[in-house]
């Protein structure tokens, strides 16, 4: 660690008060025979019958039945726990799972069998949005619901969380130069095609639903951008490039949807792209592991509906870039090194796969301040964000924050309706002209990753959010109160 933020008081841990770090994850089947009844986890509250879980059960068997998110996870536990060791810390990093072991009710009994009473919860999406955050919020609220009701140790634990990190200096610091590796390695490659010239920037985050994308944001937060127009803002219609776009900072990342938030990390990677290169840089935002029925409209374009078009366009190489995963688990593994480059295969284009942060230490270094932030913040102590942030988020997450549908909406935001407008012109979901133009209305995955009770589907996201029934908000414990909740299917990990 380069800064040394230990504690001034002498024998007080740094994390203090809380007694443990619960790294809070999405899980995954570890063998063949974990398959099925994850995926019953999965989708619970959805009526998708054994039968259809079997059939679409095929990702995973490229993998030898394993998800590969829990050994990213366990790196990171191990990566975390010893970074904050090197600050002074002794307090155990300990992982929660929402859909497989171990699930965050069996986390929370033993730390609470330990005599843990205050636990600091870290997510494993850097993003804010229902999936994302209120819903790993409900899932502790209900695991510690149960436990109290069982009497259990475990259910006397108040649990804090960490705030959203996709403004911290290290996450936009290992996202940077991972890309630009990328970046480097195909135009090298491309050369006598014009090398840097001939590629595409396309950064990939993780498809959600509209009314998901309207609820996004801890304050009075609008559609893409964030902007200040009066139907909510949203992106230019040409594609973008960071010298005609400065990075958003401060009240306006405050303000950010979760597509927003992505446009910020974007935008503040292709800056520093162009600084590197001495040129341009033009990027796109896309999705991918669309779930759900074809009816719903989600954020788009698709990743590979999105590489089709570029090559109809004449790009010659792509570089994926997955900001919206810290880790290599099932949807960039097999959404982006299979399909994806499946796809770029067919289409003609050169293709590389940005790396996740994973465990880059200077990502790890921001997580060890987020949480050192939030445990002085709980002493009533002076936090300051780490030098670079461009935030930073809330640390307390906000009653209505992160819904997963706007308040009080009735229809698609204005921005949304704008977007269908201007479909014609070529513009889709993320107002990038290259993108497929596509209505929302329209599942817009060529066959990739619909419900999985539909004739014919794929799997489900292999991450995709389990329907979760609303719970009280449990009294400190972290938990804002909220709105009932919509039942959803959407992977974020």
């Amino acid at each position: 660690m380069s800064t040394d933020r230990r504690n001034p008081r002498a024998g007080v841990d740094p994390l203090d008060p809380y007694d443990a770090v619960l790294l809070v994850s999405y899980g995954g089947p570890y063998e063949p025979d974990d398959v099925l009844p994850f995926m019953r986890n999965a989708t619970r509250g959805r009526g998708v019958p054994d039968e259809r879980l079997i059939e679409v059960s095929g990702h995973y068997q490229r993998f030898g039945g394993a998800s590969p998110i829990n050994e990213r996870v366990a790196e990171l536990r191990a990566a975390l726990g010893a970074a904050l060791h090197e600050q002074g810390s002794t307090v155990p990093v300990v992982v929660g799972n929402r859909n497989w072991h171990p699930f965050i009710k069996e986390a929370l009994h033993e730390l609470g069998r330990t005599g843990a009473r205050r636990v600091l919860a870290l997510l494993t999406s850097a993003y804010a949005s229902y999936s994302g955050c209120r819903q790993y919020r409900e899932n502790l609220a209900g695991a510690l619901e149960e436990l109290r009701a069982e009497g259990d140790p475990g259910g006397a634990i108040v649990v804090d969380k960490v705030r959203p990190y996709f403004t911290t200096p290290g996450f936009l610091a290992a996202a940077t130069d991972s890309a630009c590796d990328a970046l480097a390695d195909l135009a090298d490659e491309l050369a006598p095609h014009g090398g840097l010239d001939a590629l595409r920037l396309v950064f990939v985050t993780h498809a959600i639903p509209i009314d998901m994308e309207g609820g996004s944001g801890p304050l009075d937060a609008v559609g893409p951008s964030a902007g200040s127009a009066e139907d909510g803002g949203g992106p230019p219609a040409s594609s973008y490039h960071a010298a005609a776009t400065a990075p958003m900072c401060g009240r306006d990342v405050m303000r950010a949807s979760y597509v927003a938030q992505h446009e910020i990390v974007c935008r503040q990677i292709a800056a520093t792209l162009e600084r590197r290169f001495a040129r341009p840089v033009t990027w796109d935002l896309v999705f991918c592991s669309r779930s759900g029925p074809p009816q719903q409209p989600w954020t788009d374009p698709d990743v590979n509906d999105h590489l089709t078009a570029l090559a109809r366009q004449g790009v010659r190489g792509v570089v994926t870039a997955p900001i919206g995963f810290i880790n290599d688990h099932m949807e960039v593994v097999f959404d982006l090194d299979v399909e994806a480059a499946e796809t770029a295969a067919e289409c003609g284009l050169a293709y590389r796969r940005a790396r996740t942060v994973g465990v880059d230490p200077r990502f790890v270094e921001s997580l060890v301040h987020v949480t050192l932030e939030r445990a002085a913040e709980q002493r009533g102590e002076a936090a300051h964000p780490e030098e670079g942030d461009l935030g930073p988020w809330p640390s307390v997450c906000r009653p209505q924050c992160c819904t997963s549908r706007p308040a009080g909406a009735s229809g698609p935001p204005a921005w949304v309706l704008a977007r269908r407008a201007d479909a014609g012109e070529g513009r889709a979901l993320t107002g990038h002209p290259t993108a497929t133009a596509r209505g929302p209305e329209s599942s817009g995955t060529e066959g990739r990753g619909p419900d999985p009770a539909a004739p014919g589907a794929h799997p489900p996201s292999p991450h995709p959010d389990a329907t979760t029934s609303p719970r009280p908000a449990t009294p400190n414990t972290g938990v804002s109160p909220r709105p009932p909740a919509r039942p959803t299917v959407c992977g974020k990990d």
